[in-house]
């Protein structure tokens, strides 16, 4: 978001209010909206698609079954 945050509500225009809005609801929704993965994260997931895509994952009862959950 650019608008300047020493702003007041009156010297914004309808366009950067409706994004202000926007960005509210989206933390709101979810806190973790903005934030980056960090490069190891990253790194793990695609790596995780590509045991997905090789068939060498466990299936998500198998997971649970690991953790001890239902």
């Amino acid at each position: 978001m650019n608008i300047a945050t020493d702003k007041k509500v009156a010297d914004i225009t309808i366009s950067e209010l409706k994004e202000l809005i926007r960005e509210v609801i989206l933390e709101t929704i979810d806190p973790d909206y903005g934030l980056e993965l960090r490069d190891e994260v990253v790194k793990a997931l695609r790596e995780s698609f590509k045991e997905k895509e090789r068939r060498k994952g466990i299936s998500l009862e198998e997971a649970k079954g690991r953790l001890g959950l239902k």
